[in-house]
């Protein structure tokens, strides 16, 4: 026995490890949206379009994969995702929230059965009281059902920050699958 793990031993689906790996977790999550033939879209903003440019790197994806928008600005968001003004005012970019107005915005506009958003502080800079640099919201629209996820990374590292966060959208992405 060479002592090295098999694909099998190494992608599982138990309380949120899909892998050791984050190759595998990405070829994991676009292998099965493919196999299942579940479309999915996403709006990135702190990410930058790092999370599309992860899937599709993905063989056979394009046949699952609608788009990936990157909305940055605020007005992109509410441009092109319907985010609300009032919202934006009242909880911030950075927030829950955001995260869920982008996610279902994306959801009317795309169809797909999963619309994975993310907005959070990157870094260096940005800190609001109470969110410090590595706050991250995600959101998940699976079926028009929403379910949001805080990252806190306790970075000030704006490439690891922007790195975890799209692991996280891979994550939820694998949960949201696992519970389908």
């Amino acid at each position: 026995m060479s002592g090295r793990r098999t694909e099998a031993e190494e992608v599982f689906f138990s309380e949120g490890l899909f892998s050791t790996s984050e190759r595998l977790l990405i070829r994991s999550a676009g292998r099965e949206l493919v196999e299942r033939q579940i479309t999915i879209s996403c709006c990135e903003s702190c990410t930058g379009g790092l999370f599309a440019a992860a899937l599709t790197g993905v063989p056979g994806i394009s046949r699952v994969f609608d788009r990936g928008l990157v909305t940055y600005t605020e007005r992109a968001k509410i441009e092109e995702l319907g985010v609300k003004k009032e919202t934006l005012e009242a909880h911030t970019v950075y927030s829950a929230e955001v995260a869920r107005e982008m996610a279902e915005g994306l959801y009317r506009k795309t169809g797909s059965d999963i619309c994975v958003s993310v907005t959070g502080i990157a870094g260096p800079d940005g800190a609001l009281p109470g969110k410090p640099v590595g706050t991250v919201y995600i959101g998940c629209c699976h079926c028009g059902k929403i379910r949001i996820e805080k990252l806190e990374t306790g970075s000030r590292s704006r490439s690891r920050n922007r790195h975890d966060a799209v692991l996280a959208m891979l994550r939820l992405v694998m949960n949201t699958l696992k519970e389908e």
